[in-house]
């Protein structure tokens, strides 16, 4: 079989590497932060720096700053209209760093979505609307899919953005619990976490059911269009 030079970018943790690497791509992950697995197949360096130039087959992006794009953090960035003060912000916060992190946010995306890669993966939420005016116009909605479409008995609304990929299909779908049961509140475990140093690192980690499904939709077709 063919193998994918696969770029794995914004991970830490690994799991998206190995769910590519177990199928035998040469893939590679990138962070400003170490691997927490200590591979040597990681790359410590800003995903901006020249690395997206360097011939890959596909690009999955797993977890950008997206904290100031999305839906729910428009509220530290404006008030009512479009760039207006807001009426609060978070404590030991000025209006003017966090208008640098939005500005941060948008710049990884559009320079990750803008690479010269065919294939194209970004997660992110749906994005505010002052997050998607900066956005490129060839830029299409979130495909939206959940862990437990995969296996694994978890609620965290995933948003994908795709370019030359196909949408993602469930492979092992499971039943809902009832809600506010025991098993229901499990379930939400992501965003019932408690305030804390680790809640943004233990937020964005990637489910494994979800990425092995990544890796067998998307690296297949994609080896496929390159032998044909």
């Amino acid at each position: 079989m063919s193998s994918l030079r696969i770029l794995i970018g914004c991970e830490t943790s690994g799991i998206a590497r190995r769910a590519f690497s177990a199928l035998g791509h040469d893939v590679w992950s990138c962070d400003l932060e170490p691997a927490e697995d200590g591979s040597n197949r990681h790359i410590v360096c800003d995903i901006r720096g020249g690395i997206l130039n360097d011939g890959w087959d596909l690009l999955a992006v797993m977890h950008p700053p997206c904290t100031r794009l999305c839906r729910s953090g428009r509220r530290w960035m404006s008030g009512p209209g479009k760039w207006t003060p807001p009426g609060k912000l978070p404590a030991g916060r000025t209006w003017e760093s966090m208008r640098d992190e939005f500005e941060t946010g948008v710049d990884i995306f559009v320079t990750c979505w803008n690479a010269p890669i065919d294939r194209v993966a970004i997660e992110n939420p749906e994005m505010n609307d002052l997050a998607k005016d900066r956005m490129p116009a060839d830029l299409p909605a979130p495909q939206m899919v959940q862990p437990f479409w995969f296996g694994q008995p978890e609620y965290k609304a995933t948003g994908w953005y795709l370019r030359g990929l196909p949408e993602l299909t469930a492979t092992d779908q499971l039943g809902e619990p009832e809600r506010n049961s025991d098993e229901w509140k499990q379930w939400n475990r992501v965003h019932r976490m408690p305030p804390g140093p680790e809640r943004a690192r233990l937020r964005s980690r990637s489910f494994p059911g979800m990425m092995n499904a990544a890796a067998q939709q998307w690296a297949g077709p994609a080896i496929e269009e390159i032998a044909a």
